[in-house]
């Protein structure tokens, strides 16, 4: 059965998705400047935590649910938040420039897929439940 909850998660997943993004308008898309840059990989942190942990809510609430790579998401907030004396800069710019990319379309599609199951489980006629 299809969940609103899920839905949120995953909306959850996209929004931290488009604030990472937000981070780098006009930003040079150069591992050297964002080594150096102590903020934005603070923040990437903190969006990268909240990735994993509404990954891990959603495996929670429907292990069945097939989600590329959501064992290394959570594994990832697990990291940031349990090894942060771990967390390298090289490691939060491998996220930026081909982890996050990724998981974009993957939640993206998901996301579409799930609203369409939902919206069949619940005969709504609405092609956005969570708007």
């Amino acid at each position: 059965m299809a969940d609103i909850e899920i839905l949120t998660f995953l909306q959850d997943i996209l929004d931290a998705i488009a604030d990472v993004e937000s981070f780098f308008d006009g930003y040079p898309m150069r591992f050297d400047v964002f080594e150096k840059d102590y903020l934005r990989r603070s923040a990437v942190e903190r969006k990268a935590e909240i990735m994993g942990e509404a990954m891990n809510r959603i495996k929670k609430a429907d292990p069945t649910i097939e989600i590329p790579n959501a064992r290394d998401i959570i594994d990832t907030r697990n990291r940031i938040i349990h090894a942060y004396d771990n967390v390298r800069p090289e490691f939060l710019w491998g996220l930026v420039v081909r982890h996050i990319p990724q998981l974009k379309k993957d939640v993206s599609q998901i996301i579409a897929e799930y609203e369409a199951r939902y919206n069949r489980e619940n005969n709504t006629d609405s092609e956005h439940p969570l708007t």
